[in-house]
């Protein structure tokens, strides 16, 4: 057993604790796959203390550390891609572990015949070329046909070296593992593109990280007389750990820092970013001398709703609000959400008085139809208010106000219309079976 591996051991041990202590509070499914990668590393130094074993355990230490740590970089650079959740991206991932766990196993066999390790090194080539081949119409990312072009570089590259008589089996694993982690680098870089310290250590860690399966051949080739200490090529591990549990901290600030101007249920500004950005109009407008139009909508039957149906069905109902709403109006409008069941909308710089009172009237027909919830169609239906800047009022709170009480206006008046003579008035909570030949979906924008 080589002891001296042990300090390594504990540090990167107490490193992975540190990170799943960090990943607890908000646990995704990039944690996830970072903390499985981090526990590779674990096991690739605790199989490394058995690196001297003799005999049968020697070479199972070897294989097995070794695939550890060439499997971690996969799972690392996994976790980064934009498409991982697609069908395609599960494939690379499963042949790419495959194959690079069968080479760098056969290379550190002491004896192998050529043509298992010619074959795997064309898989290496061959696999990530098909799938991408085969998912060509759906996935097109400049990232998919980076990996297929590095891929096939390594296999042209194993098939020259591999089999030289000295130096090959090195070559070629160092080779392996450079490109592993050298694809870390690059699928950071592509998704964490910003400037905070956890980004900057991250990269620049795993492209050290690569580095060192270059620089220490050609330092043992070359200046055989230079020693360098084995701390040493293990600190971009250290740097990598701290780095990536950095970004984890910093999302979760942003995570934060969204929630607090964004409603968890809908993904809509709540009242205090929409207070932010009617007085931010509210000054564009005094500026440029323009109009600002304010609607506040007012669910009419959605307490019903809630007490018919359950709570998740409200919640259901007001994220297809949110989701209707969002798809109505203009990207450089606002939709937020700042009541349990109360919505508003800034337009900014209508065309006239009549074109605000038409989104009005486009919003309100949305709700006056049947929404599907938890199966059943609901009839909610809503009241609207809509105030003008500078026309009804000239400051926030006074055009908060006037929307708010024409809102009330308009409710009690619908309160008070009388059924025609002879026909029934349709009740508050008119709840209808969902038939499949009259209810048509809709596609919804996202919100985010």
């Amino acid at each position: 057993m080589d002891w001296s591996r042990l300090p390594d051991l504990a540090a990167v041990a107490l490193l992975t604790l540190a990170f799943a202590s960090a990943a607890r509070r908000e646990y995704t499914s990039v944690s996830r796959l970072w903390l499985t990668a981090w526990a590779a590393i674990v096991l690739h130094f605790l199989a490394f203390l058995f690196l001297s074993a003799p005999g049968t355990a020697g070479i199972a230490a070897a294989c097995i550390g070794t695939a550890a740590l060439a499997d971690a970089a996969l799972i690392f650079s996994y976790a980064a891609v934009p498409h991982r959740r697609t069908e395609s991206s599960r494939w690379m991932l499963t042949a790419l572990l495959t194959v690079t766990t069968l080479y760098t196993c056969l290379i550190c066999l002491p004896v192998v015949p050529a043509w298992t390790l010619t074959s795997s090194a064309i898989l290496l080539g061959a696999l990530p070329l098909a799938i991408a081949l085969r998912s060509v119409r759906t996935i097109r990312h400049p990232l998919r046909w980076a990996i297929v072009g590095i891929y096939a570089c390594l296999s042209i590259f194993l098939l020259t070296v591999q089999n030289r008589a000295n130096d090959g089996p090195d070559l070629a694993l160092n080779a392996v593992l450079f490109v592993v982690y050298f694809l870390c680098a690059l699928h950071f870089w592509f998704t964490y593109r910003r400037a905070t310290t956890g980004s900057f250590l991250t990269i620049a860690g795993f492209l050290t990280w690569s580095s060192v399966f270059v620089v220490g051949p050609v330092l043992e080739a070359w200046f055989p007389a230079v020693h360098v200490d084995g701390e040493v090529w293990n600190l971009p591990k250290y740097v990598v750990a701290v780095g990536m549990i950095l970004l984890l901290l910093e999302e979760q600030l942003e995570h934060n820092r969204y929630l607090a101007l964004h409603d968890e249920l809908t993904g809509l500004p709540n009242r205090r970013l929409f207070l932010d950005r009617l007085t931010l109009a509210l000054e564009r407008a005094k500026r440029q001398e323009i109009r600002v139009a304010l609607l506040v909508v007012d669910l009419d039957r959605f307490k019903q709703v809630n007490d018919t149906l359950g709570h998740h069905a409200g919640d259901v109902l007001l994220q297809q609000v949110a989701l209707t709403f969002a798809g109505r109006v203009r990207h450089s409008d606002t939709v937020a959400r700042t009541g349990g069941d109360e919505f508003s909308v800034i337009i900014e710089n209508p065309a006239s008085v009549s074109s605000a009172q038409q989104v009005a009237a486009s919003l309100m027909m949305q709700l006056n139809g049947p929404l599907e919830v938890e199966g059943r169609m609901v009839h909610v239906g809503a009241s609207v208010g809509v105030a003008l800047f500078p026309d009804d009022a000239h400051d926030v709170e006074s055009l908060r106000v006037a929307a708010d009480l024409r809102m009330y206006d308009d409710k009690n008046g619908s309160r008070d219309v009388k059924p025609a003579p002879g026909e029934k008035l349709r009740p508050h909570a008119a709840l209808e079976p969902v038939a499949a030949d009259n209810y048509e979906t809709t596609s919804s924008r996202s919100l985010a």
